[in-house]
């Protein structure tokens, strides 16, 4: 069974998803899925956290990931890898409450479940680049 954090995360990432993909509002989206879910509150309200924070720093992210990867231009990736990315990247760079080896651990997991055979390889690529970054 996935950790509290883990599931928030999962949550997080299929709004997020939902919302860059589908245009749908992301309150509406995430309480959605939390009507779904029988999760303690302490997890949605992490949930609505990652959401909020990568919704308002979605542009600097996405500069910090065409910074990391320029051979691959924001838009045109995959939508899940850029919204993978686009969570852990608020963890590391603008939230430093997770330890950025755990972020990125969990991005790499959150890769395996809902991306493509490569999705796993290539966010821990971009995301090594990125906290390579945050350490200079």
């Amino acid at each position: 069974m996935p950790s509290g954090r883990h599931r928030a995360r999962i949550l997080a990432l299929q709004t997020l998803y939902e919302v860059d993909t589908a245009g749908h509002p992301p309150e509406e989206t995430l309480a959605r899925l939390l009507a779904h879910t029988n999760i303690k509150e302490e997890v949605a309200t992490f949930a609505r956290e990652l959401v909020k924070g990568v919704l308002e720093n979605r542009e600097r992210i996405d500069e910090v990931i065409a910074r990391a990867a320029p051979a691959y231009p924001v838009h045109q990736l995959a939508a899940i890898d850029r919204n993978i990315l686009r969570l852990a990247i608020q963890e590391i760079l603008m939230n430093n409450e997770t330890p950025v080896r755990a972020a990125i651990n969990e991005a790499v997991e959150l890769a395996k479940r809902f991306g493509s055979d490569s999705s796993a390889r290539f966010v821990n690529g971009v995301l090594g680049s990125v906290s390579g970054m945050s350490a200079g």
